[in-house]
């Protein structure tokens, strides 16, 4: 830390030498301040923006200059004449007043004339990028990384107050709806012009005053003048040591009648453009403009295989094949067609040693892993949208997902006894979705809405474990003469889903509104399983008894109507609602049906104080039914992993959860602070949980009711202030969570509290290297009342960026990490430290790239978690170090 704090001092020193301040206030011609107004200073010689500010709520502004240097001055504000000073400044600090006349003109008038760094119209916050980048930049991520309050997370996924950015645009046209990390890994940095934050995003403008959407956050990205109307984008290739490749072509095409993004990529390296975390959590932008929250949770949506995961998207092999298309066409300005298509495809090698500790015995397992996956994901949408006036818009969309998984796994396990097992698994789930969506203006005062969705799954997952020691013994009537204990488990799994909603918003003044909404779900499910052993001679020896196999049907409906009031009283916002619930569940086996009928009634309520334009706080609450789906209802057993067996349970009900939610934002533009925090507080009742009997390592699960209350809180908060070029952050993160399981039918508790920090300090020089430094601490500590272990990982790392010798541009990364654990049974430190060397002449298409990667040769790295039932610390083995040579030609 006291070198964090020298460095901080050598960069403030940077900033502040031989500086002068100038200060002052911006009126209009009858002396009323104007909130911020936009000042920005040109330095006269070198024609650089060097310095901007904005006024505050009483008109006062304050900017830091070099002294005995001449500006220009240049004020303005929306809706009014700017004005531009020349100014040489001395030693000493100085005082001007300036006071703008009114001259109606809309804000692109404004800008012809020069770039204002950062704009606020309302809820859209405007970013010039000119002002913030250096030229080192050549992704989208790398540009918001240095816009104040925008920052793309680890997962490359974009992120505004906190709050993940689910739509991004480029000239107001949809990119790869429902995911922002194909536009923050792809768009060119030398495209871009300004980028747009749109707060309270909704696609609807009808019902922009009478729904809540301050949890919607969209960028549209505005192109410079050359990249419109023209092809643009890249081409590069590159070889490197031991066969390492990798081949990368975009193409963009922006026009008003119509669009074209092309993505490609193949390479070795580990690079995965689109993996299977994206793909589950891939939405297609499907979603309502209503709000979204029924008071009902039912998901019928599969997770995939339960495949293992890459740590920080790193393997000990990754072979990555991925092509993607984007388009939008307008038939005319009354209708708008829209699409995209992505295909992935990736080798993955995983290798894991993990040591894990069973919490109700306390027994150790030792497993090594080796896992092959084969995954081959595809996703497309069409989208329709027909808006003939204000008043009327017609949505339609078809979305299709499709998947090919296949993973090997050699697992051997070390604990009371040995066993070396072999698992395969594949599958290849089709899911269509499709939803029509109207909206209707009838007058002033009248509203209508209504939305429909449709889908259609198929699934059919297949596992194998072929294995030397037989497990659950007495439980599965193996043949016990065979070599091997070969295993084969089949499931097909149908889903066909209604989703109906229709709302009758009531204007009844300027402030207030009613909102009537009803609507419902019609689900129906089946689910068949059987279990067999494959003999040594070919043959399956099938387990015929009801108690290993499914053959289930599971319906569920919902039926609810509910009414919500919206006012406005100056700056407080209230929203409060009701919602009755009639619900059924109806499931067929083992030849008898069950039917069950509940009634709830489910409120909401939510708050928005605005202080400013700018800064507000929230509070949300809402009580939520929960259901599962067939997998939790079908009796029959099914294996889940090579020591876990799972059965259902058709005598489950719902579980009610308890939601409170309370976030502040401020983002001031005069004194370029940045702050947002949230908090939460969520309480289950009857929770649906995890029931298990543990023989060893081995498990038989169910799931339950819980008896007892599940509880957590959580908090996030960040915190960033911009000096002149300098941006100090702070970030800090805390979830405790107190549950209740059942372990060999006795009820356990367990409690975790994971919690992370960061303080971080950089620059942002347009004509200088630039330096970010930062410390990060995660702190993982679970307690069972038995068992209790707290884990530590220290990461400092450093970025640097730098332009040199007219051509030149290097960029650094470094991470370094100490994980261990209080009891000093685990430590570990390792780093990886990444570097980009590129040569490119002004004004020429060819680039040439020296890439390496993990310089340091590091082979592996940790990580921890904990379930209910055991915690697991693990090192994954990475790819080892490489350096490739790539050609890249600019369009």
């Amino acid at each position: 830390m006291r070198k964090f704090y020298v460095v901080l001092g050598l960069l403030l020193s940077l900033q502040t030498f031989a500086q002068i301040k100038i200060e002052g206030v911006v009126t209009d011609s009858i002396g009323l301040p104007l909130d911020v107004a936009n000042v920005v200073a040109i330095n006269e010689e070198s024609q650089l923006l060097e310095s901007f500010g904005i006024s505050d709520s009483q008109g006062y502004y304050k900017i830091n200059l070099k002294s005995e240097t001449t500006y220009q001055l240049k004020f303005s504000y929306l809706g009014f004449k700017p004005k531009e000073f020349k100014l040489t400044t001395e030693d000493q600090d100085i005082l001007f007043d300036v006071v703008l006349e009114a001259q109606p003109q809309n804000l692109d008038e404004v800008e012809v004339v020069y770039e204002i760094p950062i704009t606020i119209q309302g809820d859209t916050i405007v970013y010039n990028t000119d002002s913030f980048v250096s030229g080192t930049e050549k992704k989208l991520e790398d540009v918001l990384d240095k816009l104040p309050g925008v920052e793309v997370n680890d997962d490359g996924q974009i992120e505004v107050e906190g709050k993940r950015v689910t739509k991004v645009m480029v000239e107001g046209e949809d990119f790869f709806d429902g995911d922002s990390k194909l536009a923050a890994k792809n768009i060119p940095a030398d495209a871009l012009k300004k980028v747009e934050v749109l707060r309270n995003y909704t696609e609807v403008s009808q019902l922009s005053s009478v729904t809540n959407n301050q949890d919607n956050i969209a960028l549209n990205i505005k192109l410079k003048e050359g990249k419109k109307k023209f092809w643009f984008g890249e081409i590069s290739a590159g070889l490197g040591n031991d066969d390492r490749y990798s081949i990368h072509p975009k193409l963009f095409y922006y026009s008003p009648k119509y669009s074209l993004s092309v993505l490609t990529d193949a390479n070795n390296i580990g690079e995965v453009a689109f993996s299977g975390r994206d793909y589950w959590s891939f939405t297609g932008g499907f979603k309502g403009a209503t709000n979204q929250n029924t008071g009902t949770s039912f998901s019928t949506t599969s997770a995939g295989l339960g495949l293992s995961l890459t740590q920080n998207n790193t393997a000990k092999s990754v072979v990555s094949k991925f092509a993607a298309l984007n388009f939008s066409y307008k038939p005319s300005e009354k209708w708008l067609l829209t699409g995209f298509g992505i295909f992935s495809d990736a080798e993955t090698e995983i290798e894991r040693l993990t040591q894990r500790t069973f919490v109700s015995s306390n027994l150790l397992e030792t497993v090594s892993t080796n896992n092959l996956q084969n995954v081959a994901l595809g996703i497309a949408k069409f989208s329709s949208r027909f808006k003939p006036s204000d008043r009327f818009q017609w949505e339609y969309d078809i979305l299709l997902r499709t998947n090919e998984e296949r993973e090997q796994s050699n697992t051997l396990t070390v604990s009371t006894i040995t066993d070396l097992i072999e698992e395969n698994q594949d599958q290849k789930p089709v899911t269509v979705s499709q939803s029509s969506n109207l909206y209707w203006t009838l007058n002033d005062s009248n509203i209508i809405a209504a939305e429909l969705k449709a889908e259609n799954a198929t699934e059919d997952p297949f596992y194998q474990s072929i294995r030397e020691q037989q497990p659950f013994l007495n439980l599965i009537p193996f043949d016990q003469t065979q070599n091997f204990y070969n295993i084969n488990q089949v499931q097909d799994v149908t889903t066909k889903r209604l989703d109906l909603k229709l709302d009758y918003f009531l204007i009844t003044s300027p402030n207030t509104n009613l909102n009537i909404t009803l609507g419902g779900i019609e689900s129906n499910q089946e689910f068949d399983s059987s279990i067999f052993q494959r003999l040594d001679n070919d043959q399956n020896l099938e387990f015929t008894s009801e108690q290993f196999n499914n053959d289930v049907e599971f319906n569920f409906k919902d039926r609810f109507i509910g009414l919500y009031f919206k006012a406005k009283y100056g700056d407080l916002t209230i929203n409060p609602g009701l919602l009755a619930h009639r619900y059924t569940t109806d499931d067929q086996q083992l030849g008898n049906r069950i039917t069950r009928n509940y009634t709830h009634i489910l409120p909401e309520f939510f708050a928005n104080y605005q202080f400013k334009q700018s800064e507000s706080i929230r509070l949300n609450y809402r009580v939520t039914r929960s259901f599962t789906d067939i997998n939790n209802f079908a009796e029959g057993i099914l294996f889940n992993n090579y020591n876990v067996l799972f059965s259902g349970n058709r005598n489950l009900e719902s579980a009610l959860f308890h939601s409170l939610n309370l976030s502040f934002f401020s983002f001031n533009m005069f004194s370029q602070r940045n702050i947002f925090f949230n908090a939460s507080y969520n309480k289950r009742i009857d929770a649906l949980k995890s029931s298990a009997l543990i023989g060893g390592i081995n498990q038989v699960r169910t799931t339950i009711n819980s008896n007892f209350q599940d509880e957590s809180a959580s908090f996030s908060g960040n915190f960033q202030q911009t000096f002149g070029r300098i941006k100090v952050g702070s970030r800090a993160g805390l979830n405790y969570s107190n549950t209740f399981n059942v372990v060999n039918d006795r009820a356990q508790n367990s409690e975790s509290f994971n919690h992370n920090y960061l303080l971080s300090l950089g620059s942002s020089f347009v004509n200088a290297p630039n330096l970010e430094i930062g410390y990060r601490v995660a702190v993982s500590d679970y307690n069972t009342g038995t068992t209790s272990s707290i884990f530590y990982t220290e990461r400092p790392y450093l970025k640097f960026d730098a332009a040199f010798l007219k051509h030149f541009v290097l960029v650094v990364d470094y991470d370094y990490y100490n994980y261990y654990d209080k009891a000093d049974t685990v430590s570990n430190t390792y780093s990886f430290l990444n570097a980009n060397l590129s040569f490119q002449k002004e004004d020429s298409k060819w680039e040439f790239i020296l890439e390496a990667k993990n310089l340091g040769n590091n082979r592996n790295l940790n990580q921890d978690s904990f379930n209910e039932l055991f915690f697991n610390t693990s090192q994954y083995i990475v790819q080892p170090r490489f350096i490739v040579f790539k050609l890249k030609y600019n369009l």
